[in-house]
C-alpha cells in the first residue's frame, strides 16, 4: 500500500478513530523500532499495558450513563 493511499483511507475516517490509527502507529514505531537501552520485554510489557489501558478507557466519557441513583434497590 503506498503512503497516499492510506492517507486517502485514513482521512475517510472521523476524527475518533484518526486518533486511533496514530495511537496504533506509535506503538508499531515503539515496538519495532530503535529498542533503546532498557531490556526489551520489560519495555514492551510496559507500553502494551499503557496503550491497552488507553484503548480500553477510550470513548468512555461520551457514553451515555445506563443507571442512575433512583435505579438503585438498596443503599449501603
Amino acid at each position: 500500500m503506498q503512503l497516499d493511499e492510506l492517507i486517502t483511507k485514513v482521512s475517510r475516517l472521523p476524527p475518533s478513530r484518526q486518533q486511533e490509527v496514530i495511537d496504533f502507529v506509535t506503538f508499531l514505531e515503539q515496538r519495532y523500532g530503535t529498542v533503546s537501552n532498557h531490556d526489551h520485554a520489560d519495555w514492551f510489557r510496559a507500553q502494551f499495558e499503557i496503550m491497552s489501558a488507553e484503548q480500553a478507557m477510550r470513548g468512555l466519557e461520551e457514553e451515555p450513563e445506563l443507571y442512575s441513583d433512583d435505579d438503585l434497590k438498596e443503599r449501603w
